[in-house]
């Protein structure tokens, strides 16, 4: 563990400290004021899908005790929080009628923050797409990126004027490669041509939605939240590295690319061009418009071997063993200096904006033992990445923020509720939240902000 006014002195006065959750995690009241399903909601009815059978009906009950948890944001002593909207509390059937009683919730948690002094990062997209957009094909129809323009531009009309920045999507290679072509998340596919159906029309749905944002709250900073992936070879052998870098193309540059540079990673269309959609004219132009900033969510790096196998299909990898035997009780591997070279090497590559780790924290099912969670894993695994921060910022990189993931433990998708990532321990019976040693210890760090250190390194 790193003493927080140790840790503090390395980073400057302005940077920003947050906390960070989603809103199918932990609102619950999947059917209240209006709100309909979504494809989560479908996919965690399905026997096998979801550990457990779970599902985010209830979750955290975050939509009824919504003052309550902005309370305790506010006692955390962080400067902001990052959170996500839910397409289907806003148009529950993804087009068409808009829901007021869906904005009237977000109205009031935006006005709630800036009661608290607590700054707004929106996201608005994290996975929970209206179930009746499945009708038309879900993210695989290009129609769907013209309904999810209409939706930021609804959204940004009621409650752009009081956020501090917005990104459009969250880890769009989770709702692409996880959700159409691994079938882990909803809604379930393992169709590469769906995938890369996907790939495309969300990438033009972020660059509508820029669209969109910029013409209704023009002075609103928009970005985008990837989970950019450390990829990293297995061996110095050729073979392997030549897997990396297709790796690196898959899982980075079909997001990156075309956002950043305006074209699809040629590795990437050579092996798969066939099965893509159709690019239109005017379509890469929308997509790569200049972003104000960019998120980046890490939890652990990604080591790849060569699949040399005949027929093996893009990106031709398999996954290489760990390097480092701690891992979290996800089962990730903790190597928080893989996040500093990710990001060298990003800027490396394009021409990026300004960035705030959106998403960074670690799974411990710690439980509570007379009133206290003494989860000194997480605390050590939060330190030491924030360590790795600090020595972005010291080489120049321009890393304005840290979101810890999450403020309060949650519904953790395909793991229902088995796993545990927050700062805070609820108690989902109870839904009692007790704040844990980490989110005590983030606490005391945070309070060290801002303050009149405006420098770098």
């Amino acid at each position: 563990m790193i003493d927080p006014k140790t840790l503090a002195a390395r980073f400057p006065g302005d940077f920003l400290f947050g906390v960070a959750t989603a809103a199918y995690q932990i609102e619950g009241s999947a059917r209240a004021d209006g709100r309909k399903q979504s494809i989560w909601d479908a996919f965690s009815k399905m026997p096998g899908r979801v550990h457990n059978g779970d599902s985010g009906d209830v979750a955290c009950d975050h939509y009824n005790r919504l003052d309550e948890d902005l309370d305790l944001i506010k006692e955390m002593g962080v400067e902001a929080y990052r959170f996500s909207i839910a397409w289907p509390r806003i148009i529950p059937e993804g087009v068409g009628r808009i829901n007021e009683k869906g904005l009237d919730f977000y109205d009031r948690l935006v006005d709630g923050c800036k009661a608290r002094g607590i700054k707004t990062f929106a996201t608005l997209y994290h996975w929970d797409l209206p179930l009746a957009l499945m009708g038309d094909g879900g993210w695989a129809a290009r129609s769907t990126a013209y309904a999810f323009q209409r939706y930021a531009k609804v959204v940004m009309a009621r409650i752009g004027d009081r956020l501090d920045a917005v990104a459009t999507f969250n880890e769009p290679w989770c709702s692409v490669w996880l959700s159409h072509l691994y079938g882990i998340h909803a809604p379930g596919e393992r169709n590469m041509r769906a995938a890369l159906a996907a790939m495309h029309h969300t990438n033009l749905a972020h660059g509508l939605a820029v669209e969109a944002i910029r013409h209704v709250t023009p002075n609103v900073p928009v970005g985008l939240v990837l989970n950019a992936h450390s990829v990293i070879a297995g061996s110095d052998s050729a073979g392997d590295k030549a897997a990396a870098e297709r790796a690196f193309d898959f899982h980075n540059g079909a997001f990156f690319g075309p956002v950043f540079k305006g074209e699809y990673p040629k590795s990437l269309v050579s092996a798969l061009g066939d099965k893509m959609p159709a690019v239109e004219d005017g379509d890469l132009a929308v997509i790569n418009q200049k972003l104000d900033w960019w998120g980046l969510n890490y939890y652990t790096p990604m080591r790849v071997l060569d699949d040399a196998r005949q027929g093996a299909e893009f990106p031709a990898t398999q996954p290489a063993p760990f390097v480092n035997p701690e891992k979290t009780d996800i089962g990730w591997e903790i190597f928080p200096s893989a996040m500093t070279d990710l990001v060298v090497d990003l800027y490396d590559r394009y021409e990026l904006p300004e960035m705030y780790i959106t998403e960074n924290g670690a799974c411990y099912n710690t439980e509570v033992e007379n009133g206290e969670v003494n989860d000194q894993p997480r605390l050590d695994y939060i330190s030491d990445h924030l360590a790795a921060a600090a020595d972005l910022i010291s080489k120049g990189l321009p890393v304005k923020g840290y979101f810890a993931w999450s403020l309060m433990d949650n519904f953790e998708w395909a793991e229902g509720y088995s796993m545990r990532f927050g700062l805070v321990h609820v108690d989902y019976e109870t839904q009692v939240r007790t704040v844990k040693k980490s989110g005590k210890w983030y606490t005391q760090l945070a309070a060290q902000f801002p303050k009149g250190n405006h420098r770098a390194g």
